[in-house]
């Protein structure tokens, strides 16, 4: 997702933190991660918090996986032969069916922020990956400037939240899953994160 590229503002480091997390997700969820990203998810160190713990347990992983375990892991849980184990689109999730309205309100509401497809991308804009990207653009002011707290939850609440921790838990569990069930425990907790402070900031 892009468009053309403005100074960045000034933002918390909390915020900062939380761009980095929605990237890294993305990142892993878009393509099978290569040798250099594996040995730099294989020196992250976690702590006695959730998201720690899940953070470790995916370093742990990543230090003991070859790329080409990691690319055949990815084929089998999102492209397969004709489909992978999962589907990770917003709408077949909501809908139980891709390309549904789901994805028309999005298109919307990217419409209304100027986030555009950037050229050489060509899944779907609900993609799980594209959304991690969306917020991460949106908290750092990737877009234009760094969104307010308000539409950040606004955009979650209709495009990620209602989802995105069913994935993350689909993904744990998959028959597929190896690397990925500790992508899919560290998103999991981290989507538990985002919904409760986005609740308790609406308060």
């Amino acid at each position: 997702m892009t468009r053309t590229e403005t100074a960045p503002a000034p933002i918390s480091d909390e915020d900062r933190l939380r761009a980095d997390f929605y990237n890294f997700l993305g990142l892993l969820l878009s393509a099978p991660p290569d040798q250099l990203l594996l040995d730099q998810i294989a020196g992250l160190s976690g702590d006695e918090t959730d998201l720690g713990q899940a953070i470790g347990a995916l370093a742990r992983v990543a230090r003991v996986t070859k790329p080409a375990a990691a690319e055949r892991e990815f084929n089998a849980l999102f492209i397969g032969l004709g489909r992978g184990e999962l589907l990770p689109y917003a709408s077949y999730y909501l809908t139980g069916f891709l390309n549904e309205k789901p994805l028309a309100q999005l298109r919307q509401d990217m419409a209304a922020r100027a986030i555009t497809r950037a050229p050489n991308v060509f899944e779907p804009e609900d993609n799980i990956a594209s959304l991690m990207e969306m917020m991460a653009g949106m908290i750092v002011g990737r877009f234009s400037t760094p969104a307010p707290l308000a539409d950040q939850r606004l955009f979650w609440s209709r495009h990620i939240g209602p989802w995105a921790g069913h994935f993350y838990s689909d993904l744990e569990g998959a028959e597929a899953s190896v690397l990925y069930a500790s992508v899919g425990a560290a998103g999991r907790v981290f989507m538990e994160i985002e919904r409760e402070a986005f609740r308790m900031t609406a308060a």
